[in-house]
């Protein structure tokens, strides 16, 4: 049986704000981003950023369910769109995040099910992370 290699990379990220303007977002690899914080700008706001990447993940974890299940050959296209309610009450949260799977191939609804079953509930880190209880360990430097 084949060992099964698992690949890390660096990841966290670090947002700066002035008294004024948007923040500026930099992943620990050098990426940047910047934030918007206007319902009518057009860009990525925090929550944006939460949804992406939930659905970033699930259509990568998706890919690998296909894979696991040996039908990767068969899949063409997998896309997640993610959107959620806030809670109406305190403290400020997202309390449901709706999520449509299209999973495109040459496979039986069953297949596509399973696929999404084992991407959104065994495979993604961040909807296994939502669902969980994460502990924050915070610290005030500087």
């Amino acid at each position: 049986m084949a060992e099964l290699k698992v690949r890390t990379r660096e990841t966290g990220a670090t947002a700066v704000v002035g008294r004024t303007g948007f923040p500026q977002v930099t992943s620990l690899t050098g990426g940047e981003l910047d934030i918007v914080t206007s319902p009518s700008q057009p860009g990525f706001g925090p929550l944006d950023l939460l949804y992406a990447s939930l659905a970033s993940c699930l259509v990568l974890s998706a890919r690998i369910a296909a894979s696991r299940f040996g039908v990767l050959d068969k899949l063409t296209e997998v896309s997640a769109k993610v959107t959620g309610g806030k809670a109406h009450d305190e403290p400020s949260r997202v309390a449901r995040f709706d999520i449509e799977f299209v999973i495109k191939g040459d496979f039986d609804d069953t297949v596509r099910h399973a696929i999404a079953e084992a991407a959104e509930n065994e495979i993604c880190t961040v909807s296994n992370t939502l669902r969980g209880n994460p502990e924050f360990a915070s610290k005030l430097v500087g």
